[in-house]
């Protein structure tokens, strides 16, 4: 058995103790291995420890429980990841409260030059669910990973679209690796198993309650170099990672929503209170992120991409026009099953908006 990585492994189960307290008790040990054979007189006098946690210490079963998680790590294919080894995610270490250990099974690189994370509800529209697929269609040729939490809505909608780019996508948990929450998305974590991967700083056995959520959040905004929130309440989890974004002194990014819509309240409120830029435009975020690269970015006269303030009609029509290269008037009415009145009146707003372009033969396709 690997003793250096049971006893890194042994302090996740160290009884009330965080990870700011953990990573200041090996300092003050001198090494990890060093504070298992601390005594109590040296333990106590830690920063932070004091008597009663040095007792709980001494008398936790934490080494055992380490021995039967690393036989799960073996088993499973998992790769222990702690904060002072070299591949440990380095974005993170910037963080105060980063994860002492993290669990990771994957492929992906977690120190790529390029990683942004989107967020947001639950209850995604199809707005969101067209926008978050858009923005990864456009930063396909960035090179760039997605990171998300794997719930239903905008974040599983972001791992697969990142699969469909064929772009790498890491999902981090709020739970240990021997179970997948909700376990519906259990086909999509397969297939990110070879283009991206699960992480998470819980060990196996632990469920997905609610407190450790937020937890997982940390490193979803940890890890970023932007978050992009795409749809969001005024409260809720992505208006949880946002802020931890902000705190950690990350790019947060905001898709605006229309007004008076609860899905795109937080949105809204985020660019509002200058706590997000903006994100209407593809262009816009690569220059703000300097990552445009003149090389592989596709070069049409104009590469809009997030537009906002479309009315139901347009929405359809904008939806169609991405799932083919061009459509007729006449195909467009039929498929969207809106009368050609309303259809017509839809396209002659998305021209004016710049967002569709008129072919020969009364066809349409998007700018």
């Amino acid at each position: 058995m690997n003793e250096r990585l049971l006893h890194q492994v042994a302090l996740n189960f160290l009884p009330y103790v965080g990870d700011v307290l953990i990573k200041g008790l090996v300092s003050y040990c001198g090494g990890v291995k060093e504070v298992f054979d601390a005594s109590h007189a040296k333990l106590k006098r830690a920063p932070g420890i004091g008597d009663i946690r040095a007792k709980e210490i001494l008398d936790s079963k934490a080494l055992d429980r380490a021995a039967d998680e690393l036989k799960f790590i073996a088993k499973q294919d998992i790769k222990p990841l702690f904060y002072l080894d070299a591949d440990y995610p380095k974005r993170l270490l910037q963080c105060h409260d980063s994860p002492v250990m993290l669990y990771y099974k994957g492929n992906a690189d977690l120190n790529m030059q390029r990683i942004i994370s989107i967020v947001g509800t639950r209850n995604a529209t199809d707005y969101g669910r067209m926008v978050t697929e858009i923005l990864l269609e456009k930063l396909k040729a960035h090179n760039i990973l997605v990171l998300s939490g794997m719930a239903y809505g905008i974040d599983i909608i972001a791992h697969k679209a990142a699969l469909k780019q064929g772009l790498p996508t890491i999902g981090v948990l709020a739970h240990g690796l021997d179970r997948l929450y909700p376990s519906q998305h259990k086909s999509t974590a397969d297939k990110m198993y070879e283009q991206g991967g699960l992480l998470t700083e819980f060990p196996s056995g632990t469920m997905p309650d609610r407190e450790n959520f937020p937890r997982r959040n940390r490193i979803v905004a940890g890890m970023s170099d932007a978050t992009i929130v795409i749809e969001t309440k005024i409260k809720g989890g992505s208006m949880i990672t946002a802020t931890m974004a902000n705190s950690y002194d990350r790019d947060v990014f905001a898709v605006p929503g229309n007004i008076g819509q609860i899905c795109s309240e937080g949105c809204n409120y985020l660019i509002r209170t200058n706590r997000a830029a903006i994100l209407d435009s593809v262009d816009e975020f690569l220059e703000v992120m300097r990552w445009a690269d003149k090389e592989n970015t596709p070069t049409p006269a104009r590469q809009l991409l997030l537009i906002t303030d479309l009315e139901p009609d347009e929405e359809s029509i904008v939806q169609l026009l991405q799932q083919h290269t061009q459509l007729a008037i006449d195909e467009l009415t039929y498929r969207a099953r809106i009368p050609a009145s309303q259809v017509a009146a839809a396209l002659l707003g998305l021209e004016l908006k710049g967002i569709v372009r008129t072919l020969p033969g009364k066809a349409y396709k998007l700018v």
